[in-house]
C-alpha cells in the first residue's frame, strides 16, 4: 500500500523552510514526516501529509515547484535490528531502496519506515510476503 509523498525545491536561504511550513500550518494541513536533502543552493523537501491533496495544492498554488510521489509505509518495531531485517527482505530480493526516512508512531514500540523504491508492488510484495506490515495514511495519523 503507498503513500503519497510531496517533494517540494526549496532553495538553500534563511526563511525558505519556515516559509513553507507556515504556508501548510495556515491551510490547516499536518506534516507526518519529513526529510531534507540539501546541497548548497537548494535542497528537497520530501514529506508526508495528513491532507496530501491539499498541501499539493497549497504550495503550487504560493508557486513552489513540486512532485507527488507514491512511496511505501513500513510499520516495525521500534527495537534493534528491524530495519535491519526489513532492508535485507528487500536486498535479497533484488529490491533497491532508494532513499528512506523513519519516524515514531503514535503506537507505542513501532516506527514508520517510508521507502522509496523503483517498483512500489514488487516491494510490497516481498514485505508481505514476509510477514511486514504496511501502513495506510490513515495508520500513520
Amino acid at each position: 500500500m503507498t503513500v503519497n509523498q510531496i517533494s517540494v525545491f526549496v532553495e538553500n536561504k534563511s526563511g525558505a523552510l519556515a516559509q513553507i511550513t507556515s504556508e501548510l500550518s495556515n491551510a490547516g494541513v499536518n506534516m507526518r514526516a519529513l526529510s531534507i536533502a540539501e546541497t548548497q543552493d537548494f535542497g528537497v523537501l520530501r514529506f508526508i501529509a495528513d491532507n496530501d491533496r491539499k498541501a499539493a495544492f497549497v504550495l503550487s498554488d504560493a508557486g513552489y515547484v513540486l512532485s507527488v510521489t507514491p512511496v511505501l509505509a513500513v510499520v516495525i518495531k521500534d527495537e534493534p535490528g528491524s530495519f535491519a531485517r526489513t532492508l535485507r527482505i528487500l536486498a535479497d530480493a533484488g529490491i533497491d531502496v532508494e532513499y528512506t526516512y523513519a519516524f515514531l508512531t503514535p503506537r507505542p514500540g513501532t516506527a514508520c519506515m517510508i521507502f522509496r523504491v523503483p517498483d512500489n508492488d514488487a516491494a510490497e510484495k516481498v514485505l508481505t510476503d514476509a510477514g511486514v506490515k504496511l501502513a495506510s495514511k490513515e495508520e500513520m495519523a
